[in-house]
């Protein structure tokens, strides 16, 4: 097993344990104690899980306020991004132009969006191997390249955007307050909000473990969409924002 492989199953353990210790990394993954160890110190330098005594803890900022790269980002939560995805995708009709915000959460939407005809604008790099898979046509925004989250962003790319309409917009969120939706880097919060600006529905895909959290850039205030989420909000969002909460879709 790869030393990533392992650090995504231990990633994917803490999340349904919150706490683990080195002998059940041990077990789980039948490596040795040595192993294991270097697995955690790696994961905590990336800011990923924080060590304590024995173990380790996941670390709960880690969706919010930072960065992470995209191959870390797509193991994390990964039952609720598929069910937000395969609900957001049911919105889009026959033969519509939409934009999908580079993400992990948008990457698994597009097995859903095949025999639709339809025209896909999108920043997000991860996202053209399975485009292309599924022979979407598509449009790659082009731009300073980001390769730690794997999208084009900056002046031009947001420059190029303006050029479409769309009819929807899918867009990634790292957190959500009262204030709004934010995102870690200015750059791609540029991005988001253009592609908000030309589309005529927006859809804001966000797993429940961002509600709540703030990060540094606010690029949509909570009227501008509905939101796509995984669990019912907190009573203070009624009236501010509109909702679609996913439960056990399976259409």
């Amino acid at each position: 097993m790869l030393n990533i492989e392992r650090e995504n199953s231990i990633l994917e353990l803490l999340k349904q344990k919150e706490v683990i210790k080195i002998q059940e990394i041990v077990e789980f993954l039948n490596i040795s104690e040595a192993t294991a160890r270097r697995d955690l110190a790696s994961l905590e330098k990336k800011e990923l899980v924080k060590r304590v005594h024995g173990g380790a803890i996941l670390n709960n900022s880690l969706d919010t306020t930072k960065d992470f790269n995209i191959q870390y980002r797509r193991n994390l939560n990964r039952v609720e991004k598929e069910k937000i995805a395969k609900y957001a995708a049911s919105f889009i009709k026959r033969d519509s132009y939409i934009f999908l915000d580079a993400g992990t959460t948008t990457l698994c939407m597009i097995k859903y969006l095949k025999n639709l005809n339809i025209k896909v604008v999108t920043n997000g790099l991860n996202l053209i191997d399975e485009l292309e898979k599924y022979e979407i046509e598509s449009y790659l925004i082009g731009g300073k390249i980001k390769s730690k989250t794997s999208c084009t962003v900056g002046f031009s790319a947001a420059q190029y955007i303006k050029t479409f309409n769309f009819q929807y917009a899918f867009i990634g969120v790292n957190a959500v307050t009262l204030d709004g939706y934010s995102t870690p880097d200015f750059e791609e919060a540029l991005i988001k909000s253009e592609a908000i600006n030309k589309s005529t529905d927006t859809f804001f895909l966000c797993d429940h473990s961002k509600i709540g959290k703030s990060s540094f850039t606010i690029f949509s205030t909570l009227d501008k969409g509905t939101l796509i989420t995984d669990k019912p909000l907190s009573k203070e969002y009624k009236n501010i924002v509109k909702v679609e909460v996913v439960k056990w879709y399976t259409r």
